[in-house]
């Protein structure tokens, strides 16, 4: 194409028309996918149930499909030789891999997370340092919805201001390569539930049996109850790893140390129920040691012995600074 008396090198009416038709493509793929997404948003509704992960994994199927139809299309407009298709593609593949290879890794990783099922919308993860549940998976990051840390790491980077496992309000995005890098955990995928542990710690001369009973009382009233549990999550845990869950009764073990008796209670909880349980089964615990009059041991000391005790005192007719102070038979001696 000549323009201003300039022949402009690689534009002519071919390429005109090979770019128009690219853009006319673009912008009917991208409309067919909304299209597509927005059906699916409407009759799967908006509850997070069952119909959430039909929906996430429609979508993308969808946004799949697109890139799929997306890229071959545009290379069968550009590229309708393969003679200049491998070509090109030889050429421009070595800087796009050395420009672009956290993304491609990142990439990766999406499909990586697809095929192994490490986790979808919904589940409670910790990927990349970030603890929370998934709220949206897409092919370069992972959106979570961050949740506070225990104690134990409330100084790790970045801080936490929640000291339980509830939602901060901060919106997290990680690369999908840390999937290479890191372990992921997840809370819920194959197994929806979690074992968790109180300690209380007692005198020595305090009634143990009452509190292990309080203990195990506590955690069956407000823990997950084995014998109601679902039954198609223990019977997926044993079928697809070969485990069988054990110990899934509220069981109490003792631990002596050096100031009191240490019982910690273990139970099995929901993922999601964990700080609500927790908080219901304290409140039942201390009313239930208040009125048997048992109280929560603290460090304490004992002073066994006081060293010799010396009085100084003036006494009339003394010299200033006189000192007085018991003599062999128990009188005064100067």
């Amino acid at each position: 194409m000549q323009f201003l008396g300039i022949d402009w090198v690689g534009v002519n009416a071919e390429n005109g028309r090979k770019l128009l038709l690219s853009l006319v493509f673009i912008a009917v793929v991208v409309l067919i996918r909304i299209g597509f997404r927005a059906l699916v948003g409407r009759f799967a509704g908006r509850s997070f149930d069952a119909t959430t992960q039909f929906r996430f994994w429609t979508r993308q199927g969808i946004s799949l499909l697109a890139a799929v139809v997306l890229v071959l299309g545009l290379l069968s407009i550009w590229f309708n030789d393969p003679t200049r298709l491998a070509t090109a593609f030889g050429l421009v593949s070595a800087g796009v891999a050395f420009a672009l290879q956290k993304v491609i890794t990142s990439l990766a990783g999406y499909l990586v997370i697809l095929r192994g099922n490490t986790f979808t919308v919904g589940d409670r993860i910790s990927m990349g340092g970030v603890r929370g549940d998934v709220m949206r998976l897409g092919f370069v990051q992972t959106t979570i919805m961050e949740m506070g840390q225990p104690p134990s790491v409330q100084g790790s980077d970045p801080a936490m201001w929640v000291r339980s496992r509830q939602f901060t309000g901060r919106i997290v995005t990680v690369a999908n390569s840390q999937i290479f890098s890191e372990p992921v955990y997840n809370y819920n995928r194959d197994f929806p539930f979690i074992w968790e542990e109180m300690a209380i710690p007692i005198t020595y001369q305090a009634d143990r049996a009452y509190v292990e009973r309080t203990l195990i009382e506590a955690a069956r009233l407000h823990a997950t109850d084995p014998d109601t549990m679902a039954i198609d999550a223990k019977t997926h845990l044993q079928t697809t790893f070969g485990v069988e869950p054990i110990e899934l009764q509220p069981r109490v073990y003792w631990r002596i140390t050096d100031n009191w008796m240490e019982l910690t209670v273990r139970f099995i909880v929901g993922t999601h129920q964990i700080r609500g349980a927790k908080d219901a089964m304290t409140r039942h615990i201390i009313g239930k040691l208040d009125e048997a009059g048992i109280g929560i041991a603290s460090a304490t000391y004992d002073i066994v012995g006081l060293p010799p005790l010396r009085v100084e005192r003036a006494v009339s007719g003394d010299r200033p600074g006189a000192q007085v102070g018991a003599g062999p038979s128990g009188g005064p001696s100067s």
